[in-house]
């Protein structure tokens, strides 16, 4: 493995960066002359932009690796450690900017705070640590839902499509980047597949800040929400999330653009191409769509039939229950983590609904997370294949999805990748519970951040945040983001020792 042309493009990658700050440095640059806002924060972007430029340049320059091609291990390598590194150099205008900061934080504790923000951006997580969101400028206020923006496809993605350096082996970047088991490659080159995936994501995001923009939001804050719902982030600009607006018409163009966030993005450009039919022939897309319809029937249904005198459910009819229900669903599902209700007082039935939907996540080649539909369909499948397998011991039973076989190694890449899964996830609410947790909390949390959705249950509800939590706790579930957003084998491998051996 080339250690020099992992550091190489990571220089790269902070270059690119450094020139996405741009953006938020302009923006805190027009609010401050224009608006008085904090000159602290324009400042902060300076420093951050200059600082993060001059890093990239120095790796960029000073560390060469001639003749040598990116290989699978350099790829892994690069997309784990690019995503520490872009979330390390994002943390960096929080902590200029003092936004974390107060007297009775040590800088480790302040530095958790800031990270913890910046990794929940990047992995479109949406989990946050701030107590008064509307008090941050509009320059912080961009840059937490940009983050989300660039981390949705994937700024390695997007490495690859500008960078022509990159395009020799791109294809091992986006084998480690894109979420899912199995990756659509559109093009015979990388560098244009990249290109025509990152063309669907922009045509999606400024068609979703129209309509926001007509619904009666700010051209301000339909750009931040439109991050937050592509990315499949959940950052809001409002201390109440969505719910603020209390609009049916914003509430429903968000479901439909969650809805298609949480779609494998390769069905969208054969759409945009006339193959309108490929959605409906698309067996894990099939799949998604009973879910999603099941899960709001099924909730809509357990709001508006609960009876209990301890706990009231405040919808006034099935029309009410059922705006909810299918706002949260998608929420949940396309782990956006998005709010409109507080799903803690609906019954409990609803509340495991909701939880298990963390799981279950968006569409392989989405900008969702969680575990996938696909690997639930292929678990759901073989588990079938296996009952009949007992009854016709030797019958052979393929599985099969959209009328191809699924070889056998990627059905035990789909068994490992649900037990390293569920084992850390048991392992992690284990130590988040011994940090002072209760149980729910601990839980949910844990899968809330594994499954870059954001909010959970218990203290880090749709009403809470992460704030509270130990400055260990908020260093453990960072690295579940990244377990998460990167789809944990990614990250793994770089505790295997044969990955950094010649």
């Amino acid at each position: 493995m080339s250690k020099k042309l992992i550091f190489h493009s990571l220089g790269n990658l902070l270059i690119c960066l450094a020139g996405t700050m741009l953006i938020p440095l302009s923006i805190g640059i027009y609010y401050f002359y224009n608006s008085s806002e904090p000159r602290e924060d324009m400042v902060a972007f300076i420093y951050t932009t200059i600082i993060t430029l001059s890093v990239g340049l120095i790796l960029r320059f000073t560390i060469r690796s001639k003749g040598k091609e990116l290989g699978i291990r350099e790829g892994f390598g690069i997309v784990a450690l690019g995503w520490v590194v872009v979330a390390l150099f994002g943390a960096l205008p929080y902590l200029f900017a003092g936004v974390f900061s107060a007297e009775n934080r040590t800088p480790i504790s302040e530095f958790a705070f800031c990270y913890f923000e910046s990794m929940s951006g990047f992995s479109t997580t949406g989990a946050t640590v701030l107590t008064e969101i509307e008090h941050l400028s509009h320059a912080m206020l961009f840059w937490r839902s940009f983050s989300h923006w660039l981390g949705g496809m994937g700024i390695v993605v997007l490495a690859v499509a500008i960078l022509p350096m990159l395009g020799v082996g791109g294809m091992q970047l986006f084998r480690a980047e894109a979420p899912g088991p199995q990756t659509d490659r559109l093009t015979p080159r990388i560098t244009q597949t990249a290109k025509l995936l990152w063309g669907v994501y922009i045509l999606l995001s400024v068609l979703e800040t129209i309509l926001l923009w007509l619904g009666g939001m700010t051209l301000f804050d339909s750009l931040c929400h439109t991050f937050g719902t592509m990315a499949t982030g959940g950052f809001s600009t409002k201390n109440t999330s969505i719910s603020h607006y209390d609009s049916v018409y914003i509430e429903t163009v968000i479901i439909i653009f969650m809805f298609l966030a949480g779609t494998n993005f390769a069905l969208h450009y054969r759409a945009l191409r006339g193959n309108v039919i490929s959605y409906f022939k698309d067996t894990e897309f099939r799949f998604y769509c009973y879910v999603i319809l099941i899960s709001i029937i099924l909730i809509t249904w357990n709001i508006v039939t609960f009876n209990n005198i301890d706990q009231e459910i405040p919808y006034d009819s099935v029309w009410d229950a059922l705006r909810y229900a299918s706002f949260q669903v998608l929420s949940i599902i396309t782990t956006t983590g998005y709010g409109t209700a507080d799903f803690e007082l609906w019954p409990y039935l609803s509340q495991f609904i909701l939880i298990t939907l963390m799981f279950y996540g968006g569409c392989a080649g989405s900008t969702g997370g969680g575990m996938k539909q696909l690997r639930f369909l292929l678990l759901i499948k073989q588990s079938g294949a296996e009952i009949k397998r007992l009854i016709f011991p030797h019958a052979v039973l393929p599985i099969r999805v959209n009328d191809r076989i699924v070889p056998s190694e990627v059905l035990t890449h789909v068994l490992g990748f649900f037990f390293f899964f569920i084992g850390i996830f048991a392992i992690v609410t284990c130590i988040m519970s011994t940090l002072g947790l209760d149980l729910i909390t601990a839980a949910s949390c844990t899968i809330a951040t594994m499954g870059n959705i954001g909010p959970g249950l218990g203290d880090v509800g749709p009403i809470d945040n992460y704030a509270q939590i130990a400055t260990t706790g908020k260093f453990i579930l960072t690295f579940c983001m990244l377990l998460g957003r990167l789809e944990i084998y990614t990250v793994l491998i770089l505790f295997s020792p044969s990955f950094w051996k010649k």
